[in-house]
């Protein structure tokens, strides 16, 4: 499932084609993905303006004029291909429709955002604005990792008392948003903290060094594109490529990178997913 690099990224993607740009028709052509279109989304979308392109944790929000939020979830395969972009940035022809492009948007401007999501997994929503953050999937999250509030006080207090992994709680929603196994993994490693170690045990010095390290992860894996691993991709239809600079994740049995270290990647299985360190980096 894409993490919050990778939903990032789309949304940069999108942002040019779809800001300050109305939407002359919106098709829908399915009832459905992971759960069922709110009623009327064609007729409701359809001649609205975006407002405003924004990212929730791994979620992407258009603000709409008509006082309502298009909430779009990728899931595990699905993508935001643009085509026909005016400013040409994109390819100008519109492709032929795929069998599963479900939803589709053609703006003003003459560019077509197709949303093509072969599992099925992802979602749509619409909601009114003013309360988007009271919605379910948004309601409980954290603080996002790159902004103010996910602080080294934060993630301290977050920390304490805890008795589970320090993996799964960085993996808690609500203890910091958009964070996934990938970046997760890659954080822990720089930071030489084991996936195994209680989050209620890392003293707060470690835990204060993980919140600058896990922006760090972060950004690089923006601007890389995010991680194509398998079905993801930029909106532009382009790879992402931080997955060439992974230390750990993916790497089990290949030699740490670590200068002096000649240890090994190893992996292990915490609640059903993959974790993957050096057993002599991170302890």
């Amino acid at each position: 499932m894409p993490e919050l690099p990778e939903v990032e990224t789309v949304r940069r993607g999108l942002s040019p084609a779809m800001e300050g740009t109305r939407i002359t028709r919106a098709r829908v052509n399915r009832p459905d993905l992971r759960w069922p279109f709110p009623p009327d989304m064609s007729a409701r979308l359809t001649g609205a303006r975006v407002e405003r392109l924004w990212r929730r944790s791994k979620y992407i929000l258009a603000d709409l004029d008509t006082g309502e939020s298009l909430l779009i979830h990728l899931g595990m395969s699905g993508r935001m291909l643009i085509s026909g972009d005016p400013l040409g940035t994109f390819a100008h022809e519109h492709p032929a429709a795929e069998k599963h492009d479900h939803v589709v948007f053609d703006m003003e401007n003459g560019a077509r955002i197709t949303f093509n999501d072969p599992r099925r997994f992802g979602a749509m929503d619409l909601m009114p604005t003013a309360t988007a953050n009271l919605h379910p999937l948004l309601a409980k999250i954290g603080p996002e990792p790159l902004g103010n509030q996910f602080s080294e006080n934060h993630l301290i207090g977050a920390f304490r008392g805890r008795n589970m992994p320090v993996k799964s709680a960085l993996l808690d929603q609500k203890i910091v948003a958009g964070l996934g196994n990938i970046y997760v993994c890659e954080a822990l490693f720089r930071a030489g903290i084991s996936p195994m170690r209680k989050a209620g045990r890392i003293a707060e010095k470690r835990a204060a060094r993980l919140v600058p390290i896990i922006r760090d992860v972060l950004s690089e894996a923006i601007e890389a594109g995010g991680s194509s691993l398998r079905d993801f991709r930029q909106a532009d239809g382009e790879l992402g490529y931080f997955q060439h600079r992974f230390d750990v994740y993916g790497r089990e049995g290949l030699m740490c990178r670590t200068e002096g270290c000649e240890g090994s990647v190893k992996r292990i299985v915490q609640s059903g997913r993959s974790s993957f360190f050096c057993g002599q980096c991170q302890r």
